[in-house]
C-alpha cells in the first residue's frame, strides 16, 4: 500500500456478500482471511439491508423492452 496515502484517505467498497462468503471470491480461507482483517482495521462498516437500486433498475428495463 502506498504510505502516502495509508491512513489518510477514504475508500468505499461495496458487496452484496457478508464476510463470511468471501471464500467464493478469493477460493483460500487464509487468503480471504487476510483481505478481511485488512479491509476492516480501522474501518467503519455499513450493512444495509436493503434492495439493490441497480437490480430493481435492470429489472424495470427488462420487463419495459418485453
Amino acid at each position: 500500500m502506498n504510505k502516502q496515502r495509508y491512513e489518510r484517505g477514504s475508500v468505499l467498497i461495496t458487496s452484496n456478500l457478508p464476510f463470511s462468503k468471501w471464500e467464493i471470491i478469493f477460493k483460500d480461507p487464509m487468503t480471504t482471511a487476510a483481505a478481511v482483517d485488512r479491509l476492516v482495521h480501522h474501518s467503519v462498516i455499513l450493512e444495509l439491508n436493503v434492495p439493490s437500486y441497480r437490480a430493481e433498475q435492470a429489472r424495470k428495463r427488462k420487463y419495459k423492452d418485453m
